[in-house]
């Protein structure tokens, strides 16, 4: 009963959200602590401010979301909210 519910869940997702979630593993492990657990948990019921703010965030460099994670430097302003609402997910 569970994969039925899962099927369902993927074919009820549009295009756009296949790719940014596609889009979404990075491969770094840094990254992905972070970027898994809100694609499969909080991404597909986001309202679409925040989809959009997530597709902007993954495409960006790796460098600089690494730092930005990490708190090396600072994010575009634009990217700041996301970044929190992600970061407060793994507090």
């Amino acid at each position: 009963m569970t994969n039925q519910t899962n099927t369902d869940t993927s074919n009820e997702m549009s295009l756009a959200d296949r790719k940014v979630i596609y889009r979404a593993r990075r491969g770094l492990k840094e990254l992905d602590y972070y970027f898994d657990p809100y694609v499969r948990q909080h991404f597909l019921q986001a309202d679409a401010q925040e989809k959009a703010d997530f597709s902007l965030l993954i495409d960006q460099e790796d460098p600089d979301l690494l730092d930005w994670f990490m708190g090396v430097t600072l994010p575009p302003d634009e990217l700041v909210s996301i970044i929190n609402r992600i970061k407060s997910l793994k507090a």
